[in-house]
């Protein structure tokens, strides 16, 4: 025997097996007909190796591990800091309050001069804080979801534009009944003072807040790991996103309000385009009302048409 050469050259004896042991993460495939032989099928996609001759799906939140012989947790993401979906805004968002603190404090300092007065003090300063907590809800939509982060969202979410559109649809409002109270009679109308215009104005805000807090009783703020937007073909790439459990249904219905007050303050600055020149807020006014519907409308088929990811 040990002066036996095969044709392969090599002195050892082959093998004489039907099948060779199946390597890890391989399951044995028995041949129809021949019990002693077999054929080795590797798991695939999410399945492991669960006996000698299956492969099981691992669980939704898990995925099998490097020798496919078990399961481990499916790595969670979250948008981060330092990533430029989030550094970005967060310029951007630093810009604008910075801006916006310039404007308070220098309404603050000439509070009493003539153009101030003649702005609306009260009103201004309602619109200047929504502005400021438009540019602030940047930094709690970039925070990791958390109980008290979520809560925030829900009530910071629409309040800001919630205040500034209610602070213009006022403004628009007044204009529009001064004017129109003028073509009747010289007696002015009512509720015109700056603090019927704050009341007027908080009420309509009030409304948002109620409608959060409805919220908040109907549907809890909770934070949720959704495992299904990151899924991959490729298990070792598969992601879970930790995000608030906000749907695109529940937030659209608390933009909604907000849109509701954006059309009808621009209904308001259509009928009140033709007012005399020394009205000059009025035409601003209509102008940024026709570019924030622009931008509402080129807004939601973006935000909801794209795909979601861990940075939307």
């Amino acid at each position: 025997v040990n002066a036996m050469r095969w044709r392969t050259g090599d002195p050892t004896l082959p093998v004489s097996v039907c099948s060779v042991p199946c390597q890890m993460g391989e399951r044995k495939k028995i041949v129809k007909g021949v019990p002693c032989c077999w054929h080795c099928e590797r798991c695939e996609g999410y399945h492991f190796q669960a006996s000698e001759f299956s492969c099981e799906l691992c669980p939704y939140e898990q995925r099998p591990d490097r020798n496919r012989t078990g399961c481990i947790p499916i790595q969670i993401i979250k948008l981060e800091w330092h990533s430029a979906w989030a550094a970005v805004p967060v310029f951007v968002a630093v810009l604008g309050i910075l801006a916006t603190s310039f404007v308070v404090v220098t309404f603050v300092r000439y509070n009493d001069t003539p153009i101030v007065r003649a702005s609306g003090r009260e009103m201004s300063y309602v619109l200047l804080t929504g502005i400021f907590l438009c540019y602030a809800i940047t930094f709690l939509m970039i925070a990791t979801p958390s109980l008290g982060v979520c809560s925030f969202r829900r009530v910071f979410l629409g309040l800001g534009m919630c205040f500034s559109y209610a602070a213009l649809l006022t403004k628009t409002n007044r204009i529009h009944r001064i004017f129109e109270q003028g073509k009747k009679s010289v007696a002015a109308p009512r509720f015109i003072s700056p603090a019927s215009q704050l009341v007027i104005t908080f009420s309509l805000i009030s409304v948002q807040l109620l409608g959060v807090f409805v919220w908040f009783a109907v549907d809890p703020p909770h934070t949720v790991v959704d495992y299904g937007e990151q899924r991959t073909s490729d298990p070792e790439k598969a992601r879970g996103v930790l995000k608030c459990d906000i749907s695109d249904l529940s937030l659209i219905c608390s933009l909604g309000y907000s849109i509701l007050l954006m059309v009808t303050c621009t209904v308001y600055a259509i009928k009140t385009r033709g007012v005399p020149e020394t009205f000059n807020e009025a035409k601003p006014i209509g102008f940024t009302m026709y570019t924030t519907c622009i931008i509402w409308l080129a807004f939601i088929p973006i935000f909801f048409g794209t795909a979601q990811s861990a940075e939307r």
